[in-house]
């Protein structure tokens, strides 16, 4: 046998396999003759028999080759590590993560379409909707993530500035660029956003920070306070505690807002946000939320540099739920 027949053989079965997988299902099989033309295009010239001994190899090796004898006849690749109901939901997740830039949701996704077949691929690219969902700017997120986890394997401190929204909706670091310094805790994902849980110095507590708004962050090499790392913090105790969602009757509101509250305002609602100036210290924003308590209540939160404008109704209800919260305390 001469050595390029040899090396035919053994080129024959790679291929084979990225044929079987790239091209084949249980609905669109392939037989001897047409896996033949597809090793041709890659300029294998294998016969017929080496195709039967190929696909016995593969399916000796544990690869799940099965033939179909009923039309449309053939071989095709039975099992995947990843099954399309479960790309499906991989993809659904990463298109509506607003920790994920655009860019680096379409490259996952293409990452994700070689787990399946051509036949399928297409199947994920579909649009999953979600209203006034906001993207993350920061092409960071991923790098920021390896340097966490890297930090909390050495036993790091990690440093990093930290950005906030402008009423311009521009990101940029806060405190002119402060450098934050804090102890890694864990990451966690909550209210849709991925944070880093860290002991903060400066607060003598714990705090939360967005990963996506993190810009140059790095781990340090100095040791985290283990004695303030707290072994039996309760990350989830800590989310239910710190993050919360809310529902409701829709409705159009317009809140009169501090420019400082930029940042909430289009952290909660997205940078489509109608954000009118009024005079040098105030913006309208015109919202559309699920009016409810916990609506109420994430406005109370935001102090006195927030107030609803209208409508009226809405305005009265706010009036009637701080007055009886007020009640309980008189």
């Amino acid at each position: 046998m001469g050595e390029k027949t040899r090396a035919d053989q053994k080129r024959s079965v790679l291929y084979l396999q990225k044929i079987l997988r790239e091209e084949t299902d249980a609905q669109h099989p392939l037989t001897a003759e047409e896996l033949l033309q597809h090793l041709d295009a890659y300029g294998i010239d294998a016969g017929c028999k080496n195709i039967y001994d190929s696909i016995k190899a593969l399916q000796e090796s544990g690869i799940d080759i099965r033939r179909r004898d009923k039309a449309p006849k053939g071989y095709y690749l039975a099992t995947r590590p990843l099954e399309l109901p479960e790309l499906k939901l991989l993809v659904d997740a990463v298109q509506v993560s607003r920790f994920i830039t655009e860019e680096s949701s379409r490259q996952l996704i293409k990452k994700l379409e070689h787990f399946t077949n051509s036949n399928e691929a297409g199947a994920l690219q579909r649009q999953v909707y979600v209203g006034n969902r906001l993207k993350t700017e920061n092409e960071d997120i991923f790098r920021n993530i390896n340097e966490i986890h890297a930090a909390l394997s050495q036993n790091s401190k990690v440093s990093f500035q930290y950005l906030e929204w402008t009423v311009l909706k521009k990101l940029i670091p806060k405190h002119d660029g402060q450098l934050y310094t804090v102890s890694p805790l864990t990451l966690t994902w909550a209210d849709e956003n991925y944070y880093l849980i860290a002991y903060a110095p400066e607060h003598k507590g714990i705090r939360h920070y967005r990963v996506d708004k993190m810009k140059g962050l790095r781990a340090t090499g100095e040791k985290r306070d283990e004695a303030l790392c707290c072994k039996t913090f309760d990350v989830a105790s800590y989310n239910n505690m710190t993050f919360g969602m809310y529902g409701g009757r829709p409705e159009t509101v317009t809140l009169s807002c501090a420019n400082q509250l930029a940042g909430p305002i289009i952290d909660r609602f997205g940078t489509d946000t109608m954000m009118i100036p009024k005079g040098a210290e105030h913006f309208h924003a015109i919202v559309h939320v699920n009016v409810s308590p916990q609506f109420y209540g994430w406005i109370f939160g935001l102090g006195a540099g927030v107030k609803i404008v209208g409508p009226a109704d809405v305005r009265d209800e706010y009036k009637e739920f701080l007055r009886e919260n007020l009640e309980n305390y008189l």
